[in-house]
């Protein structure tokens, strides 16, 4: 048998016996109670969300649609997926020999004499068998890392969506804020110019005239407030799309925030903490884990003999017509063996690194699991009261109305002083305010919800 196949069959035998020297990988337990709110049940109700299903505006999907498609922050994401991928495709390469071919001719004068030598091949340099699976497990770190920035990647999708809806939905509550104050500073000039007229005649107070004009300059204030507040939401809107919203795309203005944008996820009474293992950062988080477990099988293969082929197989002649004859045919094999026996604790202490770094992406991995954990406690309380909450402020804003018209009645029949429709109409306007950011709340919570829960 020629010493080139005995020495590939050696290399297929020692591949062939790899050890892989990474710690096995067991999921940490959650350390959180079993369900959240409540006993564990099924939660089909809560599977295959899908953010198109939960917005039901049309103008709110196209947008965000269109931020799916600009979004900068995004974009980096999607291109950290190409550069993970990449460096996986990297570290797997190293698995398999790197063959080249050469080709080469040198020509030399000693002594009036001149000589030529021609030479052509195929080489394998420095190929590492991997017999303690070292370049197995930076493969697998590698592979672990793409997993989790891809991860990675959903999540940011799904804050982005979250937070393109809640600029939205803020942006339509600043705008019924602005009306509620237009309104608010129309009805209250018509009253300053009414009070006017009945001082001109003697039936008002100078005093009432100056209330009037109080409040009715305080309203025009809260106007300015309003639409600097509704140009900020529009920057930030456009910031976060990654190009201006078209002006049919913002929200209508007499739908208010309000007019609910998203549909009520069905969340059943004590969700099982399972669920919250489907997050995209739980999950990048799992993966960092997986891939720290790798880092120590390579950490530990470095302790181990390192065996590398170099070998080439070509013609060599000092003429280029009998480059290729029988004769001319040579080959090279030279397998090197490289033992460590004194690195001053260079590799132990790099395995000291490995397995610290492992012990933090646990601990790294069970806040993740926490924070989600509370995060859809939070959400879920929030939503168990917002429906009394919204009907205790709509009753609110109905008994300041009353308010507002018995006061104004009993004024001009003489019966009261114009200083209770005064605090009739700023407990309105308040409650009013109130009942909007109440809505915004409600409806925010919804999208919490589908963000908490792991989005799409």
């Amino acid at each position: 048998m020629r010493p080139h196949v005995i020495a590939l069959s050696l290399c297929l035998a020692l591949l062939g016996g790899c050890a892989n020297l990474a710690p096995d990988y067991l999921r940490p337990e959650l350390p959180v109670p079993a369900a959240v709110n409540g006993d564990s049940v099924a939660t089909q109700a809560i599977e295959g969300l899908d953010w198109q299903r939960v917005i039901t505006n049309e103008r709110l999907k196209k947008v965000v649609a269109l931020a799916l498609e600009n979004n900068r922050d995004l974009r980096i994401a999607a291109l950290n997926i190409e550069k993970a991928r990449a460096q996986y495709q990297i570290e797997g390469a190293a698995l398999l020999p790197s063959v080249s071919a050469s080709a080469g001719g040198s020509s030399s004068r000693y002594e009036g004499a001149i000589s030529r030598k021609y030479s052509v091949g195929l080489g394998v340099t420095s190929y590492e068998l991997d017999f303690f699976g070292r370049l197995t497990n930076l493969k697998d770190a590698a592979l672990q890392d793409f997993l989790a920035t891809e991860a990675t990647q959903r999540s940011v999708r799904t804050s982005l969506i979250a937070e393109v809806t809640n600029a939205w939905l803020t942006l339509a509550a600043d705008l019924d804020l602005l009306k509620l104050a237009q309104e608010t500073y129309e009805s209250r000039s018509k009253t300053l110019e009414l009070t006017r007229k009945q001082q001109e005649l003697g039936g008002s107070s100078r005093l009432t005239v100056v209330q009037a004009q109080a409040t009715t300059e305080a309203a025009r204030g809260d106007v300015a407030n309003y639409q600097g507040l509704v140009e900020q939401a529009g920057n930030a809107l456009n910031l976060l799309v990654g190009t201006t919203v078209p002006k049919d795309l913002l929200p209508a203005p007499d739908s208010g925030v309000g007019a609910s944008a998203l549909a009520l996820l069905e969340v059943p009474g004590g969700v099982s903490s399972e669920v919250l293992l489907r997050r995209p950062d739980i999950v990048s988080a799992e993966h960092t884990l997986i891939g720290s477990n790798a880092d120590i099988g390579a950490a530990r293969a470095a302790f181990f003999p390192s065996i590398t082929l170099t070998g080439s197989v070509g013609s060599s002649s000092s003429s280029l017509n009998s480059l290729f004859d029988a004769a001319t045919r040579a080959w090279t094999f030279v397998p090197t063996l490289t033992l460590p026996i004194f690195n001053a604790g260079k590799l132990s202490a790099a395995l000291s690194v490995a397995e610290t770094t492992r012990d933090i992406q646990v601990a790294t991995y069970e806040k993740a699991v926490q924070t989600a954990f509370r995060e859809v406690s939070d959400a879920l309380s929030v939503r168990g009261t917002l429906a009394e909450r919204m009907a205790a402020q709509k009753a609110e804003v109905d008994a300041y109305a009353s308010s507002l018209k018995l006061s104004t009645e009993r004024y001009r029949s003489g019966a009261d002083s114009y200083l209770n429709v005064l605090d009739s109409q700023r407990s309105l306007y308040t409650a009013q305010k109130s009942l909007i950011a109440l809505q915004l709340t409600e409806q925010s919570n919804r999208m919490t919800l589908f963000k908490v829960l792991g989005g799409g």
